[in-house]
């Protein structure tokens, strides 16, 4: 689960054009009254669905059918250095994935979990 640190935060919308995904958003923003809760959506190349990733909230997405390929619209330029992550199955936020995990990338396995206080914010 990826986002961008400030001063550099970012608006995503999030479009699949082709298969089947579950995105998946995490609340990071540590004042607001749904810190740490989640929401999960499918998006379809058949729906048309697209997910809203306000500022200051966590993405990340469970391929459903082969070759799915989603578009990203972004209100700012990406920025090295300024990236937080979460590690995707972490208890403390407790996301339900519609299938098991198969395969996850080396990057995303080392992503930490969240104690007690949020100190889950890691530069990547």
């Amino acid at each position: 689960m990826h986002y961008q640190l400030n001063p550099f935060g970012e608006i995503k919308l999030i479009r699949c054009i082709s298969g089947s995904v579950y995105d998946v958003i995490i609340d990071v923003r540590q004042d607001s009254p749904t810190f740490l809760k989640w929401f999960g959506a499918i998006l379809s190349s058949d729906s048309r669905i697209m997910m809203f990733v306000p500022q200051g909230f966590a993405h990340g997405f469970q391929t459903l059918t082969d070759n799915c390929e989603l578009i990203y619209a972004h209100t700012s330029s990406y920025k090295p250095g300024y990236e937080g992550a979460i590690r995707y199955n972490d208890p403390a936020i407790g996301i339900v994935w519609p299938l098991g995990v198969t395969e996850i990338s080396e990057r995303d396995q080392t992503h930490p979990f969240l104690t007690n206080e949020f100190k889950g914010i890691k530069k990547i």
